[in-house]
């Protein structure tokens, strides 16, 4: 699964590299396997921001970088760099993520699906487990149309921001939730949210396995 997220990965026009940041010996050798590039980091980091501002301490010379999860081995290349655009356009965006448009009202329902609202200038409000935004009235109330976005856990920070957030305590919505990103946003940092197509399945539970080998296998993606 490593090895296809990260030729995946490699396929993104923006980034420059690619590597992996571990601190498990079996991932190590699985990439060193394929010829891939990995970073061992320590083994008590509580969230991925953690163990990748790590990295960050350690590669000063890279300036902008891209956290994807290693259990999305279908994520579109196009996606990464839509996430990248805004940092590289605008100076004063720090950091950036993804979301897409949800068309199913279970998906709302669902809090395995993080859910992202928006300001008027494409920065996240919030993200949150529960049906956000509320239709009190009527779900149905046509006047003023609110996507309703599902966010994809991919980030992208400028090096000094990621290692800011690094050094903030685990803040009270983040421990409420369980989402490493409301750090970021209780403690002032903007999050620049692009909307992209949805994102391919990610490998969240064993089951996951089958059901992606089965996409793969239909896109013609086992093949090498």
């Amino acid at each position: 699964m490593i090895e296809h997220v990260y030729k995946r990965a490699l396929k993104a026009k923006l980034a420059s590299s690619v590597i992996v940041a571990t601190d498990d010996e079996r991932i190590a050798r699985a990439v060193e396997a394929f010829d891939g590039q990995y970073i061992m980091t320590r083994s008590d980091h509580a969230t991925g921001t953690d163990r990748l501002a790590e990295v960050a301490s350690k590669m000063p010379q890279i300036e902008v970088i891209v956290n994807v999860q290693g259990d999305e081995p279908l994520i579109d290349p196009a996606n990464i760099d839509k996430a990248i655009e805004p940092l590289l356009n605008d100076d004063n965006v720090k950091m950036s993520t993804l979301a897409y448009e949800m068309t199913q009202e279970h998906e709302m329902q669902n809090p395995m699906i993080v859910k992202v609202v928006l300001d008027n200038n494409g920065f996240a409000l919030y993200f949150s487990r529960a049906a956000i935004p509320y239709y009190r009235d009527s779900a149905s109330d046509t006047s003023a149309p609110i996507k309703r976005l599902g966010h994809t856990g991919l980030y992208v920070y400028r090096r000094q921001c990621l290692l800011d957030i690094a050094k903030m305590p685990v803040a009270s919505l983040e421990r409420a939730e369980q989402l490493e990103q409301l750090r970021a946003l209780q403690n002032g940092v903007k999050i620049k949210v692009m909307v992209a197509t949805r994102s391919a399945p990610a490998v969240d539970v064993p089951e996951d396995v089958l059901k992606i080998e089965k996409i793969m296998s239909e896109l013609g993606a086992m093949s090498k």
